[in-house]
């Protein structure tokens, strides 16, 4: 009797281990594949499913879109420019059946391969482009990827440049040149704003040359803008040649009041005479 009870007991615990080595669960986001004798037997759905033990094996795929860092790349530009450059990869698995046959391990491959078709990729842009032009070399690179990751079974979704390392000297090169381009554009606008001012000032000139009252109105506003900030002294002023004529008229009359009148000569009594004393020729000589 206790014989029976311990075999029974020990075919319960077999029975056991049995059902546990062939129970399987597979989520939602994941499919299983299937090797039965080391062959494909085709995928399992999610949810609850029993394998053979010892002669079934059940890999998991995961299904959701990975997020794999490209880690910074050493590059040297079209234009022998050195720089660092780093992205990220999105793929997700579209064939469970191919990742698992035909690639050991799906992550590593298209880590590696990224990381090739970076370099081939940002090697043949010049700095400019590669700086400029981030959504075609992206592009650029899903294309590839998307060729060789196809037999695997893998879709990449996504590829974007993530950061981009400059020497220091290119770096103070390209501060330079930016400060020099914001001075250009600043000259520009200061000579055509200057270019704006002359011309308004030449249309007011001639209006006020037209309409003389239209000066002794401006000084009256600049008058009143004075008296805002109730100043003590106040400067008005007035037309500076007008001002220039009036000032050497006055000192003209006072020239002329300060100097004082010469008598006239009497030229009727005193003959005329030479320098050397003796009466001009045809006058006679006092007798």
């Amino acid at each position: 009797m206790k014989v029976l009870i311990i075999v029974l007991v020990v075919v319960v615990v077999l029975a056991l281990l049995g059902l546990a080595m062939a129970v399987r669960i597979i989520k939602q986001y994941e499919r299983g594949v299937l090797l039965r004798f080391g062959r494909v037997q085709g995928l399992r759905a999610p949810g609850f499913r029993l394998i053979i033990p010892f002669a079934d094996v059940l890999r998991r795929v995961s299904m959701r879109i990975v997020t794999m860092p490209i880690q910074s790349q050493g590059i040297i530009t079209r234009d022998n420019v050195s720089v660092d450059v780093s992205a990220v990869a999105y793929f997700r698995v579209t064939d469970p059946v191919k990742s698992v046959v035909a690639i050991e391990n799906v992550g590593a491959a298209i880590d590696q391969i990224a990381q090739t078709t970076l370099r081939k990729v940002v090697g043949q842009h010049s700095l400019d482009q590669t700086l400029s032009e981030t959504d075609k070399i992206n592009l650029d690179i899903r294309k590839i990827l998307d060729v060789t990751t196809i037999d695997w079974g893998v879709e990449v979704t996504l590829v974007e440049l993530k950061d981009i390392q400059l020497p220091d000297s290119m770096k103070r090169a390209m501060a330079r040149q930016a400060e020099a381009e914001r001075e250009k554009r600043a000259k520009i606008i200061n000579a055509e704003g200057e270019a704006l001012a002359a011309a308004a000032l030449g249309e007011a000139s001639d209006t006020m040359m037209a309409h003389p009252l239209a000066l002794q109105l401006r000084n009256l506003q600049s008058l009143v803008e004075i008296g805002v900030d109730k100043n003590t002294t106040v400067v008005f002023p007035a037309p500076l040649m007008t001002t220039i004529a009036e000032l050497g008229s006055f000192l003209a009359r006072e020239q002329a009041a300060a100097t004082p009148a010469l008598p006239a000569a009497d030229t009727s009594r005193t003959p005329a005479t030479t320098t050397n004393g003796t009466a001009p020729s045809g006058t006679a000589g006092p007798s």
